[in-house]
């Protein structure tokens, strides 16, 4: 039995779903060998992700797979109460209402894995936290799962380490059609889509700083450079920030870069990335917001504690007045912003990430009695075979390679 906010929102929540479901061509060719195919025929899959269009395409996709979905967010203020309410209305089991607190949120991830899910989605790793512990009971089905971020795979690695890692997964980010694709182009775009969207403010002319060079970050700052802002990367590898230099991005720390910029945006996938002793320094009206993964990148906490009065400004925009008069003003509460305050990855990006997660689940699906409790890449041929499928629906084609060729590369003779 789904648990959602307003079953009348449904209508808008449909419209959305084909809206994207027509812009993901990928996951469609997917979908119809699924019809015919069945590879998840008597098994359930708990569902994960942020609840939005897209992720409700992937959640109808494995249905047609033969799977039992259920379908939750992970995070509240990504979920979108009329997609839920579609979801629902089409027959999905559906746990997930905008906004609600963190321990309705647990609810709700609790909830979804009632289904003693026999394969899992996971983005950030909150269901294997659960399955690991307070809802282990809830696991004894389990064939494996997939986890979406790089947060999440970190986590996933150090259970793996410590020997508690609850069932085989998937890192579904590592592949290459995830990360090279919708790490870079998609948080590039989302990111600032959400954050012009809501400030309704000129990136030209702004400084702009950006934590962390990773895949995430360099779509980030690549993105305000190209809107014609002063880019400044604070890191701490030596050689992303040498990569960030050639780049011809400021390089310093955020003790320094703090006093300059006019909006930060964190994507470290760390906590304590903006700290007091950052507020206390920043420009009147700075912009401080996270596209990493948790809300622990900016410390709101600190903030509000060093603040004498914290206001609504708009949408999505709360403005702390410190002592001596200056605000700042917090994008999505320090959440994800692309999510909180946006709608997440263009259709096209998330086709490519979707179909890996699809495809990884059936892999799973039909190596279940072979698979130790590791972390496992997603298989080259899969990663291939997705881009290749991509370029085919963008009307592209490439170059294959000679058998002479390939025993050039492959020998040492020559």
């Amino acid at each position: 039995m789904s648990r959602i906010k307003d079953r009348s929102l449904a209508p808008s929540g449909l419209q959305k779903i084909q809206w994207v479901r027509d812009f993901m061509p990928a996951l469609s060719g997917i979908e119809e060998r699924f019809r015919r195919e069945k590879p998840f025929a008597g098994l359930t899959i708990a569902v994960s992700v942020h609840l939005e269009a897209k992720t409700a395409n992937l959640g109808l996709v494995l249905r047609e797979g033969g799977a039992d979905v259920h379908l939750t967010g992970c995070n509240p203020l990504s979920t979108q109460d009329d997609v839920a309410a579609a979801m629902d209305q089409l027959g999905v089991d559906t746990y997930g209402i905008h906004g609600v607190d963190p321990q309705g949120y647990e609810d709700l991830l609790v909830e979804t894995l009632k289904c003693r899910p026999h394969l899992i989605v996971d983005d950030g790793g909150d269901l294997i936290a659960l399955l690991g512990g307070r809802c282990a009971e809830y696991g004894t089905r389990l064939v494996g799962g997939c986890e979406e971020t790089t947060t999440g795979i970190h986590r996933l690695r150090a259970r793996e380490r410590a020997g508690i890692l609850p069932c085989p997964m998937m890192a579904v980010n590592d592949a290459k059609a995830k990360h090279y694709y919708d790490n870079k182009y998609g948080t590039g775009q989302s990111s600032w889509d959400a954050i012009m969207h809501t400030t309704n403010l000129m990136v030209a002319g702004k400084t702009v700083v950006v934590a962390g060079y990773g895949w995430c970050g360099k779509g980030i700052a690549m993105r305000a450079k190209g809107m014609g802002a002063e880019v400044i990367v604070t890191e701490v590898d030596p050689f992303k920030a040498l990569e960030a230099t050639m780049e011809n991005f400021r390089v310093m720390p955020m003790d320094e870069a703090a006093r300059y910029g006019d909006i930060f945006v964190t994507a470290t996938g760390c906590r304590d990335v903006i700290v007091a002793r950052h507020f206390a320094v920043m420009k009147n009206n700075a912009i401080p917001c996270n596209s990493g993964h948790f809300d622990c990148e900016v410390d709101v906490a600190a903030l509000a504690n060093l603040a004498r009065e914290r206001f609504p400004r708009r949408a999505n925009i709360e403005g702390f007045r410190l002592e001596d008069g200056r605000v700042l003003n917090v994008l999505a509460e320090g959440r994800l912003v692309n999510l909180a305050a946006g709608n997440g990855h263009p259709a096209e990006i998330m086709d490519m990430s979707f179909a890996v997660q699809a495809l990884s689940l059936e892999w799973l699906a039909r190596h279940r009695d072979g698979l130790d409790r590791r972390v496992y890449e997603v298989p080259a041929e899969l990663d291939d075979q997705i881009g290749r499928v991509k370029l085919a629906a963008m009307g592209l084609t490439i170059d294959t390679l000679t058998p002479e060729q390939e025993a050039y590369l492959a020998g040492w003779e020559a």
